[in-house]
């Protein structure tokens, strides 16, 4: 099972391709889609859909896995944004009849550390050792796109 995740935003999103299960897992890619920050909104959605287009022809996945939209109280225009790019990267999938699941924040750090509430840097830590890395994935988009891909392949492996 091949499976693409991706850490959604309008100034990169973060992407990891995964093929097995958490204890036996390929890294098959991992990499950041840098927005272009000085176009309008509409224009950033339309290069988010161009890059995730060509990232889905190029890697094939067969489930696609993001994190579920979360809405702080004190900042809900950033989480009304996410959306917009979450929207665009599930309509690419829906395009392809690929399968997309969500997970919320807590459910990934605890699949990967046992810790619903780990911080980014034991998370990274996690990755770098999961997948046998020489050093922690960075940026963080890249390391959150990664636990996600993760998370949804062990909840595969462990369903089949």
């Amino acid at each position: 099972m091949k499976v693409l995740g991706i850490d959604p935003g309008l100034r990169i999103c973060g992407y990891a391709a995964v093929q097995g299960g958490i204890l036996n897992t390929n890294l098959i890619e991992a990499g950041a889609i840098r927005i272009k920050t000085d176009q309008p909104l509409e224009k950033r959605l339309a290069q988010i859909s161009e890059d995730i287009s060509n990232l889905i022809e190029s890697i094939v996945p067969d489930v696609l896995a993001v994190e579920k939209l979360y809405a702080h109280y004190k900042h809900p225009r950033t989480s009304i944004l996410m959306g917009h790019a979450r929207g665009v990267i599930l309509l690419e999938a829906g395009k392809r009849d690929i399968r997309v699941l969500e997970y919320a924040a807590t459910r990934i750090k605890k699949s990967l550390t046992g810790n619903g509430r780990a911080t980014k840097d034991q998370m990274q830590k996690a990755l770098q050792s999961v997948l046998g890395l020489a050093e922690p994935p960075k940026p963080a988009d890249v390391a959150d796109a990664s636990a996600i891909a993760l998370c949804c392949a062990g909840e595969m492996e462990a369903r089949y």
